[in-house]
């Protein structure tokens, strides 16, 4: 039985019951802190032979040296082969899509020249290494593979490793066929916590990589955190959640189901639907309580809505932008009648899906924008990964003589002002 909660924007606490009911702890507790900070102080450390060791007391996958711990490229093109038609041709429209999407997005270098000729610009370069985690086994995602890695192969990056368990040696081929699709340059059968520290430290037979991307457990997520600084990452991801905005006048089915599209991913993923009609709404929900019996995922979709579900009645249509914005939601469809219209009054959001016949899911596997998003509100500062998360920018100055000379008295002005007198005098020993 589906009981979510329901909140109205006339309730004079309305902000507050919002706010209990988006709260998330991400934060990893002090054992899962301890678990992961040993495990990268033994990685670093000890490098292939640590490695060896957890992969084989968490992953039940034992190896004679580390050097099978790579899978070779045969073997990804080999899965690719293998697979049925229709999924090979569905897995190659997609990555063409988000290929297609990603080129639009790259960075180009740019630079101007004042009139005294000093040279003022930015240079784009991509970076060197990056490393894509993959969750391994049964929970494999062939998308997310596509999502990670066909942007850092068109930013230009000059090494992509991916790193994916195999517990007990199982293979997701699925995934394998992904990384042939995406471009990965290599792959090494490893996970947990032990494989974002020998992407972040390196080891004898891991190289060391510049920045890690890719979802993964609360293990995962807690080393990616703690080895930021010694590499970039992507970001600390929540349980994954979507908003719907509907004025009332979309099937009802296909508003539970896109509701039933988030809750599905796990229990404590989050499905919130706003809409100023009370009685649609509750047309929602019969919907909801009919469709449910059809879902194999049925037990995780109502511990999903009954524990973080969320259906708010606004006033308006206004209103109901003012609460969107609020909750900043990683996924947000406008299922109205002017979606684009509506958009531009979004502020916060990691993706928005405009539009009646825009279902979420499309996003999540072809549409051809990231599927990698912010969530837990932090789309307020954040934005979806993209090809721009693989490249980096160097600022470009070059003066002239003319120009050191004007600059330079603007300069040790300034740096007499700091009491940073060599500073001062550097920038005089060139003024004419």
């Amino acid at each position: 039985m589906l009981q979510m909660k329901r909140l109205s924007t006339s309730a004079d606490d309305f902000y507050r019951q919002l706010e209990t009911m988006l709260a998330w702890e991400s934060v990893s507790d002090d054992e899962v802190f301890g678990v992961v900070n040993g495990i990268l102080k033994r990685i670093r450390a000890e490098g292939d032979a640590a490695l060896l060791e957890y992969t084989a007391r968490f992953d039940g996958l034992e190896v004679a040296s580390a050097a099978e711990l790579e899978m070779p490229k045969a073997q990804l093109d080999a899965a690719l082969n293998n697979l049925p038609e229709t999924q090979r041709e569905a897995l190659e429209a997609a990555a063409e899509r988000v290929r297609s999407y990603a080129e639009r997005q790259k960075m180009a270098s740019w630079q101007y020249t004042e009139a005294d000729g000093t040279v003022l610009g930015q240079q784009v370069m991509p970076l060197d290494s990056a490393g894509l985690y993959v969750p391994g086994g049964k929970a494999a995602y062939p998308s997310s593979v596509l999502m990670n890695a066909i942007p850092a192969k068109v930013a230009g990056v000059g090494e992509l490793i991916m790193v994916v368990p195999t517990p007990g040696g199982e293979v997701n081929e699925l995934v394998l066929a992904a990384a042939a699709v995406a471009g990965v340059d290599r792959v090494f059968t490893i996970g947990g916590a032990q494989a974002v520290a020998a992407l972040a430290y390196g080891t004898e037979t891991v190289p060391r990589v510049d920045k890690i991307v890719g979802p993964g457990n609360i293990y995962v997520a807690t080393a990616k955190r703690m080895v930021f600084g010694t590499v970039g990452i992507d970001m600390i991801a929540g349980p994954s959640e979507i908003l719907v905005v509907c004025d009332g006048k979309t099937d009802p089915d296909w508003i539970a189901l896109d509701l039933f599209s988030q809750a599905e991913h796990d229990e404590d993923a989050q499905s919130i639907l706003v809409c100023p009609d009370g009685a649609y709404i509750d047309r929602v929900m019969e919907s909801m309580q009919r469709l449910l019996a059809e879902m194999p995922r049925a037990e995780i979709i109502t511990a999903s809505i009954n524990g973080r579900g969320v259906v708010i009645e606004v006033r308006d249509m206004d209103e109901a932008i003012e609460v969107a914005n609020f909750i900043a939601p990683e996924h947000l469809e406008l299922s109205v009648d002017a979606p684009e219209l509506m958009a531009k009054r979004i502020r916060h959001a990691g993706a928005i899906f405009m539009g009646r016949y825009t279902a979420e899911a499309v996003g999540d596997y072809c549409a051809g924008p990231n599927h990698v998003l912010p969530t837990s509100r932090t789309a307020r500062f954040s934005s979806p990964l993209g090809v721009y998360d693989f490249q980096k920018r160097s600022s470009l100055i070059g003066c002239s003589a003319d120009g050191a000379s004007a600059l330079g008295q603007i300069a040790s002005v300034l740096a007499r002002g700091e009491g940073l007198i060599a500073h001062a005098r550097s920038a005089e020993k060139r003024i004419k």
